[in-house]
């Protein structure tokens, strides 16, 4: 078996596949390790599920294993460190749910601009619009790009910070965004939109000094790992009025279980992991990963004394992007 499929993909995209390489499909094997591991014996490229997590052990099981790709959304359970010590390249697609990613937070600004009300000087309770705000963006992500390209549209001004990325980037002026420190984006932004890539030095960036910060009436959705936010803090946040109204597209298990800072907290709203699931972004991602796994599988393996390069591949973005990242 050269290709052991565990995520289901378009039928197409399978057929494709099929019609290259020794296909098993086995979606049924994401929830029964101690079977999915017997098939990774003689595997050479594996496409998983988000719900199974890569780890050295998995690893491991598969020692033929070149190539591992995923198409839904959600890299933070594949333990690049180990996937580099044992030759296996990481396929994901950074780009193909981009614009569906970008619609979602722009619909959840609109939903929460217009149905949290605030208070104008004559004693109204009212909407706001989009057109008239500043939207602060967290994150220079291919997401984020497509943001800077839709939000102008509807009148809005468009600021950004990235830990990652100098204000003095050229990539600042490509996109059309205005950067801005942290503390300024927060204090200047009517509404924050959140899709910073996670990593370990990031988690819970944002917390209460960076929360303290919010513009009255500040509103926020998140596309990003929830780590990223202090829970705690994120509910005073929310609780005293500091934030208006928060939407997660996900969090953490539990982080809304009785006993936790979130439990309860209305002005909190959380989606399972739908900003960039669709149809059409699913396409893309599988036809992506397809070909790129096929590219890989048809060129020789490398000689196992020769030292792989340490980044995980990706599908090919705008060279700005690849930049900085």
């Amino acid at each position: 078996m050269t290709l052991l499929i565990v995520e289901p993909l378009e039928a197409d995209v399978m057929q494709w596949l099929s019609e290259r390489h020794a296909v098993h499909y086995a979606p049924q094997l994401a929830a029964e390790p101690a079977q999915l591991r017997e098939h990774l014996h003689q595997t050479q490229a594996l496409i998983l599920p988000p719900s199974v997590a890569v780890d050295a052990a998995l690893l491991r099981a598969a020692p033929r294993l070149r190539v591992l790709g995923r198409v839904s959304a959600g890299g933070e359970n594949i333990d690049l460190d180990a996937c580099r010590a044992a030759r296996v390249e990481v396929i994901r697609s950074l780009t193909a749910t981009a614009s569906a990613e970008a619609e979602f937070v722009i619909g959840a600004l609109l939903a929460m601009l217009r149905r949290v009300p605030v208070q104008t000087s004559d004693g109204m309770l009212v909407g706001r619009e989009l057109g008239c705000a500043t939207i602060g963006l967290i994150g220079m992500t291919p997401t984020a790009r497509m943001l800077a390209q839709l939000l102008p549209a509807f009148g809005t001004r468009v600021v950004g910070y990235d830990p990652s990325l100098h204000q003095s980037d050229p990539l600042w002026l490509q996109w059309g965004i205005e950067p801005l420190s942290l503390r300024e984006l927060m204090e200047q932004s009517d509404g924050v939109s959140v899709q910073l890539a996670y990593f370990q030095r990031y988690r819970g960036l944002i917390g209460e000094r960076v929360l303290g910060f919010a513009k009255p009436g500040q509103v926020m959705v998140s596309i990003a790992h929830s780590a990223v936010f202090d829970d705690a803090a994120l509910a005073t946040a929310l609780n005293e009025g500091r934030l208006l109204a928060a939407w997660f597209d996900s969090l953490e298990p539990g982080s809304v279980e009785p006993g936790q800072p979130l439990y309860g907290i209305g002005a909190l709203q959380v989606t399972p992991r739908l900003a960039g699931t669709t149809r059409e972004s699913r396409t893309r991602a599988a036809w992506g990963v397809a070909r790129r796994i096929d590219e890989l599988l048809a060129a020789p393996p490398e000689p196992a004394a020769e030292f792989r390069a340490s980044a995980p591949a990706v599908l090919p973005e705008p060279s700005a992007q690849r930049r900085w990242r």
